[in-house]
């Protein structure tokens, strides 16, 4: 069983990656890992998240109240955030907080990563949403975060940054650079003309990848009704899904057709 002070280490080296990487500036971001279901280990606020050493990791319990904490530090006021993730995703063990710059641009733009342009972010992530705007330290983050819990392994977070969790610290990170990846080549590619999109047979194998592989976490493809169905799932997410509007559509139309026939016509 690996001990809290190598997991402090690895939140320490996780810190280090997104700082020389450039998701970090300053004192921005932070990282929380789950040790059970009543104590957590977080970054401290106000601290270079590529500077930091174990004693610096502090430590809360599930409502983000510190259980240990060194001289001179103490969570950070985002903790409300991971702890929301923890209490609605139990498989989550690790949140990655951060403000990657492509990523973080298009969450400032308003546009959410929708598009299927490459194999990887297609089995990983499916596509990013955007949750809502919410003041810093509040509970209206958590808020607009909860919306999208159950269907995604990362969010874009609107003009603020990305959130990625998943079930190892490890992983988490790795969402995280595949959202920042997956952002920078949509950015680039649309300088080049706008991208070549996968299509859906081509996306629906992917889907299957995925499945093959036992991939756990939540994928946007399960948003799509044809999923619960064991039929193929549209790619997208939220209101990109056109299999319920086809069903909605489909009955405006009988519906219409008995007021018509009703009126004689």
């Amino acid at each position: 069983m690996v001990s809290e002070y190598e997991i402090k280490k690895q939140i320490c080296e996780i810190g280090r990656r997104i700082y020389d990487k450039g998701m970090v500036a300053a004192n921005d971001g932070n990282i929380s890992v789950k040790l059970n279901d009543n104590e957590f280990l977080c970054t401290p606020t106000g601290v270079s998240k590529g500077f930091m050493t174990p004693e610096f990791i502090c430590k809360v319990d599930k409502d983000g109240k510190v259980i240990q904490a060194n001289a001179g530090y103490k969570p950070s006021s985002e903790i409300k955030m991971h702890m929301r993730v923890y209490k609605e995703r139990p498989d989550v063990n690790a949140v990655v907080h951060a403000h990657p710059i492509y990523a973080t641009s298009f969450a400032i733009a308003g546009i959410p990563l929708t598009q299927p342009i490459m194999p990887e972010a297609v089995i990983s992530l499916g596509c990013v949403p955007i949750a809502e705007y919410g003041t810093p330290s509040t509970e209206e983050i958590p808020d607009a975060v909860s919306k999208y819990l159950q269907s995604f392994d990362a969010v874009l977070l609107e003009n603020h940054g990305a959130l990625s969790f998943s079930d190892s610290l490890q992983n988490a990170y790795y969402k995280m650079e595949s959202l920042e990846f997956y952002a920078q080549l949509l950015f680039i590619s649309k300088q080049l003309g706008g991208p070549k999109e996968l299509s859906e047979s081509q996306v629906q194998r992917l889907y299957e990848i995925r499945r093959q592989f036992g991939m756990k976490g939540k994928h946007p493809a399960d948003l799509c009704p044809n999923a619960k169905d064991g039929k193929p799932s549209c790619h997208g997410c939220g209101d990109k899904c056109t299999c319920g509007k086809e069903k909605e559509h489909d009955l405006v139309s009988e519906i219409t057709k008995l007021v018509l026939a009703q009126l004689g016509k």
